[in-house]
């Protein structure tokens, strides 16, 4: 899940340990929902959202899915115009 938490707690000048004491939950916690890495519970996302007074909509976001290439392209060995499959 993408989520705006970095760039909302830095118009703040709120460090992550500071936004972890207002969440009342690690920094390790706050990192790792930063970077991607981890989704907050419905919960800590509401409390998220009252703390920045947005909407959850507005900070959280679900990342598009990956879309694997229709084709491969592969150049042939005298250099003409590639192949496709």
């Amino acid at each position: 899940m993408k989520n705006r938490l970095r760039v909302l707690r830095a118009e703040r000048d709120w460090s992550q340990q500071q936004l972890a004491d207002r969440l009342e939950v690690s920094r390790q916690t706050v990192n790792s929902i930063e970077k991607g890495r981890y989704d907050p519970s419905l919960s800590l996302a509401f409390r998220i959202a009252r703390i920045f007074e947005a909407p959850i909509e507005t900070i959280f976001s679900e990342e598009p899915p990956v879309q694997q290439p229709a084709i491969a392209i592969r150049r042939r060995d005298n250099g003409s115009l590639p192949e496709f499959y």
